[in-house]
């Protein structure tokens, strides 16, 4: 029998005692032998839950016993976090996590420690929830050189985009829907500002170069300054608009990693990822183009990962599962440098200066509206369309870029 503790009883904590508990025939059986839950950490006591009588408040009584050879840590955060997690590793215990802000941050330190005391690190949960990428890129796609990854990694600025296009609604008013519902938290700055996009595009990259993408240093925008007005111009352009988090190998040893609202043109999958869904986007140079799609988020597609990964360490007791993620750091292209097309949307007053200024692009004008138009302009590299943008001062309401 394996024995398994779990760090923390909150949302996915709970999920993965049943994840084992409901699926433990299925998932003692892909083990191959029996998993039990023996200990819940938490600070808080359960006693109306069913295993209540398995929460214990000291973290050295499963650091201690030598029968939990499996760590299941979904308490989130970086301090008590990396402190269990970096101590149940150097015990040899595997650790499988959820919380993307650990790895993103010292992932390849964890990785490290994981591999001199013959256990392992897995992370699947960490990066769109429920849906399958992490082991892809390690395993299934290690015969492909990856040009770029591309994703819709937030369901919460997923559904609030959504619902934007759908019912013309403002920005504000989508957020406190949401936060009613439970998709947005009452502090939404990681969401709606790009922070938790970018810490997972981080962890992406991290596994497309083999080298550490810090997510400090990436290049991140949020979606609070896209308006109904935008999305009307969209829906001219035949495009919709989505919080891309994308990651492109440039040249042979740079990669470019930002995350912004992209417009995508309604054709390309992409832009058919709705509501809170989540999807990963993946071009190989000899498979081309794949996309994972499902459930970014939420109590059991998330526990679903994260047990996932305890089947696979049970799998691979005394071993270590091996990532390819160094702590050097990777290169990181400067956005200024590369070339994009955009959406501008510019005062009526300066249509004649627009044009000139974005000479070639695609004119874009809705019937009965007078007060401001739209241009969607040829590939230019960052730092000039910004020095153009500049020329016309305020007169420019939105910028977009296309993809």
């Amino acid at each position: 029998m394996v024995q398994v503790a779990v760090l923390g009883y909150g949302t996915v904590g709970s999920g993965v005692v049943e994840v084992i508990g409901k699926n433990n025939g299925i998932v003692s059986r892909n083990a191959g032998q029996e998993l039990n839950v023996k200990y819940i950490l938490d600070l808080r006591d359960f006693p109306e839950d069913p295993y209540g009588d398995r929460v214990i408040h000291d973290f050295d009584t499963i650091l201690n016993d030598s029968e939990v050879s499996i760590v299941c840590e979904v308490m989130g955060g970086v301090g008590a976090a990396y402190q269990f997690t970096k101590a149940a590793l150097e015990k040899g215990k595997s650790v499988c996590t959820s919380n993307k802000e650990l790895v993103a941050k010292h992932g390849p330190e964890l990785l490290q420690i994981a591999k001199a005391n013959h256990c392992s690190y897995l992370f699947e949960a960490s990066v769109g929830g429920g849906i399958p990428i992490i082991r892809p890129l390690n395993d299934c796609l290690t015969a492909e050189k990856i040009e770029n990854i591309t994703g819709i990694l937030n369901g919460t600025t997923n559904y609030i985009l959504t619902k934007m296009e759908r019912e013309g609604a403002d920005f504000d008013t989508v957020l406190k829907e949401a936060q009613e519902k439970g998709y947005a938290e009452r502090n939404p700055e990681a969401d709606v500002e790009g922070h938790d996009a970018c810490r997972k595009i981080a962890i992406l990259s991290s596994l497309m170069t083999g080298k550490n993408v810090d997510s400090e240093k990436i290049y991140t925008e949020g979606i609070t300054k896209i308006t109904a007005d935008d999305f009307l111009y969209a829906k001219a352009a035949g495009r919709t608009i989505k919080l891309l988090a994308k990651s492109d190998a440039v040249g042979e040893d740079e990669v470019l990693t930002m995350v912004a609202p992209f417009m995508v043109d309604k054709e390309h999958p992409l832009a058919m990822v709705n509501d809170v869904f989540n999807a990963v986007f993946v071009r190989g140079n000899m498979l081309g183009d794949s996309m994972y799609y499902g459930r970014g988020a939420g109590k059991l597609p998330t526990a679903s990962a994260v047990v996932g990964d305890v089947v696979e360490c049970a799998r691979n007791l005394g071993r270590h599962i091996p990532c390819r993620w160094e702590a050097q750091d990777a290169k990181l292209a400067d956005v200024a440098d590369i070339e994009d097309a955009y959406y501008v949307r510019v005062k009526a007053e300066k249509k004649s200066e627009a044009q000139a200024a974005f000479a070639g692009g695609r004119l874009l004008e809705i019937p009965d509206r007078d007060k401001d138009f739209a241009v969607l302009t040829t590939p230019m590299k960052e730092k000039e369309f910004a020095a153009k943008c500049q020329t016309l001062g305020d007169a420019v309401l939105s910028r977009i870029r296309l993809y």
